[in-house]
């Protein structure tokens, strides 16, 4: 043993005192790549010690050494290394030379990989959280507007009525994939790089699956070269297409409500106030949707900085560090979270008026399809032959002016029997006024559907329901693996903590 380690690790342990060699002393200390970095060593030196890779004599003092440079990177304002070659001259520094022992079988090549896929792992259960408060809301609004039909719209123009509370369910549902997709993602990244080196392993015969479980990762990188060449470059790439999709979902939405502010008298708009709206400069009856003009503006920003890492990854050899910044993907998903978060503002500061709604759809002729639908499936008449009569139909209200509501029987009567003149089926309408009228009530039209998945109200609980217990399900597995993690980190401290604090009682030689 050099007197000069045993003397600056018992003036380390003296310098950080009794109470304070217990590494994990700062809780609210970010998960950025200095914190991994110590936990990297912590396990290095636990680990190789109890397997003779290190001598257990020193390990307590180089041990002190370690919990020094971690608790002064703790102090405010103190500055965090992000990398191998600035944090281990802080370990020398406190511990002397010896410290680098801890760097058998290791390279920065594997530390900094994984480190990135532990800080992406934990963006990754941010942005898992988020949208599932997200999601949480719009269900819960589906829940409340399961009643209230409106009109749908394709290609920008009305189509069909619908229960509002059937549209938002259609949108969590593909939030509840993009879920998916994040879970699936997840098991992707958490898996340990550590104790590949380089390119092809190292000849110390390393713990990997001991270094893997301290760190909180659920498995390795299996292939040595995969590990800092391959996977840590597809990383962020995955993540970058989960959070496209978010920010283009959020888009579409905004899109959509955006629509009805170009309306004269919107079915659809957001509460007045408290930064959703804001007052026109200079035209005094205009209340502009200034919070949906800012999500949209931040879905686009998120869009922007998906690009990032794809971008970066085109045309480089394996495992160049263009695409790897910690920095530029964390903020990737940081906007993706803010635009979820902004999303969330707009569903609660929705205000719908359903009696508008049913207005415009008794204005139009939405309800047209139904005609043909009825046709077919009660009179057997072929779809092709009920949708030329319902086109006649709509063509000679708007040509009169005429509503659905107050279409005149007579007039659909005339109509069928020309629309059918040369047809099998007979010239007579075989609906009665009463179920003429009927069919072309909005309200009834989403009551009757029959196909599973639909808006009628039975469809409507069912799936309310399954979309509940997906959120429930999403929650628990958060919880269970920030736990997990927790846990793991909880082992390893107190594991390095036990060692460290044998320095205390290592007299200095």
């Amino acid at each position: 043993m050099k007197p000069t380690l045993r003397a600056r690790a018992a003036a380390a342990v003296l310098a950080l005192g009794a109470a304070s060699v217990p590494a994990q002393s700062a809780p609210d200390a970010p998960r950025d790549p200095f914190f991994w970095l110590g936990e990297i060593n912590k396990a290095s030196l636990v680990i190789n010690s109890e397997q003779g890779l290190l001598d257990p004599a020193i390990a307590p003092l180089l041990a002190a050494g370690l919990a020094r440079v971690i608790a002064d990177g703790n102090r405010p304002g103190a500055k965090r290394p992000a990398t191998v070659i600035r944090f281990e001259p802080l370990m020398i520094a406190a511990a002397g030379e010896d410290v680098t022992l801890l760097h058998a079988g290791r390279s920065s090549q594997d530390m900094h990989a994984t480190y990135r896929s532990a800080i992406l792992r934990d963006k990754l259960l941010q942005l898992a959280e988020q949208l599932d408060q997200t999601t949480s809301t719009l269900v819960d609004l589906a829940d409340k507007n399961r009643d209230v039909v409106v009109p749908n719209y394709t290609n920008g123009v009305a189509a069909q009525p619908n229960s509002y509370g059937h549209y938002l369910l259609g949108h969590a549902a593909g939030l509840l994939r993009d879920a998916q997709r994040i879970r699936e993602t997840y098991a992707r990244i958490d898996r340990s790089p550590m104790g590949t080196t380089v390119l092809n392993g190292t000849s110390w015969p390393l713990d990997r699956q001991r270094m893997a479980r301290f760190l909180g990762f659920e498995a390795l990188v299996d292939n040595a070269y995969d590990a800092a060449q391959i996977s840590s470059m597809d990383q962020p790439v995955e993540v970058a297409g989960i959070v496209t999709s978010l920010a283009l979902r959020t888009g579409n939405f905004v899109q959509d409500v955006m629509t009805q502010y170009a309306e004269a008298r919107p079915w659809i708009l957001l509460q007045e106030g408290g930064g959703n709206t804001y007052m026109s400069s200079a035209m005094p009856q205009k209340r502009n949707p200034g919070l949906l003009n800012d999500t949209r503006s931040e879905a686009s920003t998120t869009v922007t900085l998906a690009m990032g890492p794809i971008i970066q990854t085109h045309n480089i050899t394996p495992g160049m560090a263009d695409p790897k910044s910690v920095q530029q993907n964390s903020a990737m998903v940081d906007s993706a979270i803010a635009t979820l978060r902004r999303w969330r503002r707009v569903l609660n500061a929705l205000v719908l008026n359903p009696q508008r709604a049913l207005e415009e759809l008794n204005s139009d002729w939405t309800a047209s399809q139904e005609l043909a639908d009825v046709l077919m499936r009660k009179y057997r008449l072929p779809f092709r032959d009920g949708h030329h009569f319902a086109s006649e139909v709509v063509s000679y209200a708007r040509a009169h002016d005429i509503k659905p509501l107050d279409f005149p029987y007579a007039q659909a009567r005339r109509i069928y029997a020309e629309a059918m003149q040369d047809s099998k089926y007979g010239q007579e309408l075989p609906m009665s006024e009463a179920e003429f009228r009927a069919t072309l009530d909005p309200v009834a039209i989403v009551n009757n559907r029959a196909t599973r998945g639909g808006p009628q109200p039975v469809e409507m609980q069912r799936m309310l329901k399954e979309a509940r217990e997906q959120l429930a399900a999403q929650g628990a597995w958060i919880a269970a693996r920030r736990t997990h993690i927790d846990a793991s980190l909880a082992a390893l401290d107190a594991r390095f903590d036990a060692i460290a604090a044998q320095a205390l009682a290592s007299p200095a030689k």
